[in-house]
Formats: C-alpha cells, structure tokens, sequence
C-alpha cells in the first residue's frame, strides 16, 4: 500500500512560527501559526494512540480538495509529528451557535446558507471515487467559519472512512450520531445524512440537541435508538420540516442522499437573502427564541 506521506508536502517544522493554542481535535492539540506567510492550524500528535488518527486524517484529507473542506497544506512526518492546514480565524460553528464569549446575531439566511455549504462539502465525500468518503464526525464543533462567519469548512477526518470498510466500530459523537453507528450494524453514508439532519435543527433553533436528556452520552444513545428526536421547529417552512425528519430517519434507506440535499437546499435557499453579511456582534440582544428566524 502506498504510503499516505507521498500525498502530501512534507513540511520543516522549524518553518512554523507557533502561536497559541486554539482547540483540541478528535485527536492532537491545535495550535495556530505562520507558514510561509500563511496562517495556518497545527494540529499536533501527542501519544502513540494519535498516530493512527493521525495516518487517516493526512490520508483522507490528502485526496479532497472543495471549498466548503479544509485545505491541508502539508504535514511533518518526523518528529514532532503534525499536520499543517488552513486556519479559520471564525472558529467552530459550535462555538458561533453556543459559545460563552460571544453571542453574535444571525439570520435564517444564515442558518441556511451553513447548512447548505456543509451538506455540498459531504456530497463531495460521497461521491469521491475509487472509493467514497464517510465522515463519521459531522457535528457543529468540527464545522470551521471564515470570512465573518459566511463560509463553512468541514475539518478533523480522524474518524472518515472509505465507504468499503463499512467499519462498525462506534465513532463520532452521541448527540449527532446515527443511531445503526452506536448500535453496532454495519453502516453507509447515510450515517453523515443523520448527522447533518440533526445539525439543520441546531442551527435554526441555536439549541443543543437532547440537552434535555443530560448525563453520560448513552442516555442519548439509548433515547435516539428508542426514536427519540428534536422537538419540530414552529413556523418552519414545510419542506425544510420534511428534508429534516427525513434525514434523521430510523431507517437509513428512508433518509435522501446528499446530492438530494444539496438539490433541495439550493431551491430552498433562493428565498433567503443576507448569507453574504458577516455576522453581527451586537450586544444585549436576545435570541432565547432563535426559532423566531422562521
């Protein structure tokens, strides 16, 4: 087998110049940092358990390149062993949605526009040959925002697969997560529909799935594989309220494919204006009611 390393530059690490720390991954510490005149994310390989992450995050991003999926510059394969990507000065959308700092103002053009670009960003994994792309880890912290927050990045392949190993082991994480991945059946990229249907939700009510449900994570598990979803949304548009019950369906074959998604989306998205506005930071304002952007 090929090794992932001839994908991809190899980088000197005495080439970065290292600034903070901004997150920790599905694996490695990310640190943020100049590369040839370039901002870059640096996400460092810690423990011996990481290297593995580490081989199929530089395999899988090594072969994609789109603009709603983190550009991978290069990697250090000696040591210190790291990957060298573009860096998103917006931060995690998780973070946009439900973060501490700052609560800035969004619109459902917004909400929609994310939603979209995320689900174009997975139909372009789908549809990669040889061998499709799974993700396995859709979910707002590992949704990137640049450009005042108006243009999304999927990032952290550690956990992707090529769609052949249709591998059973329980990845991902419990809120977002389909409920034929946590129950050990093998499983397709319809796992990554699940996903998106439930981050759909999340942007537009701007709460956190199953948070009502609360303790360890297979509480979730156990309610998502009882049936249990987020509550429906009120005034949303019909169409969007079906692609998104479809789209968590219990079954995998009822859910769309992306590429019906991207299609819906796309028509859906024509009735939205103000996508291109870089989000407001205003303060005191009150979104407790986010579902209002309906």
């Amino acid at each position: 087998m090929e090794s992932p390393q001839s994908f991809v530059e190899e980088i000197n690490i005495t080439e970065i110049e290292f600034y903070e720390v901004v997150g920790k991954g599905a694996f490695g510490v990310v640190s943020r940092g100049k590369w040839r005149d370039k901002d870059v994310a640096v996400k460092n390989i810690e423990t011996e358990s990481e290297r593995k992450a580490f081989i199929t995050e530089l395999k899988q991003l090594s072969r994609v390149s789109h603009p709603n999926i983190v550009k991978l510059y290069g990697a250090c394969t000696q040591h210190p062993v790291c990957l060298v990507m573009e860096y998103a000065e917006g931060g995690s959308l998780y973070n946009v949605l439900h973060g501490t700092q700052y609560q800035p103002q969004y619109t459902a053009a917004h909400a929609m526009s994310w939603a979209l670009q995320c689900a174009r960003g997975v139909e372009y994994l789908h549809g990669m040959s040889p061998k499709a792309l799974i993700h396995r880890d859709l979910k707002p912290p590992n949704l990137l925002l640049i450009m005042g927050g108006t243009v999304l990045k999927i990032c952290d392949f550690g956990t992707a697969c090529d769609i052949q190993t249709h591998m059973t082991n329980n990845k991902g994480s419990a809120a977002w997560m389909a409920p034929e991945v946590f129950e050990g059946s093998n499983y397709s990229e319809k796992c990554d529909v699940f996903s998106w249907g439930i981050i759909l939700w999340e942007v537009i009510t701007r709460r956190k799935p199953f948070d009502e449900i609360g303790g360890p994570a297979f509480r979730i598990m156990w309610a998502v594989h009882q049936g249990k979803r987020p509550p429906l949304i009120k005034n949303l548009p019909k169409p969007l309220e079906l692609l998104m019950t479809r789209s968590w369906s219990s079954n995998p074959v009822e859910r769309p494919s992306m590429t019906e998604i991207v299609r819906i989306m796309s028509h859906l998205f024509q009735f939205f204006e103000g996508a291109e506005k870089p989000l407001s930071y205003k303060e005191n304002h009150d979104h407790s009611d986010a579902s209002k952007i309906f």
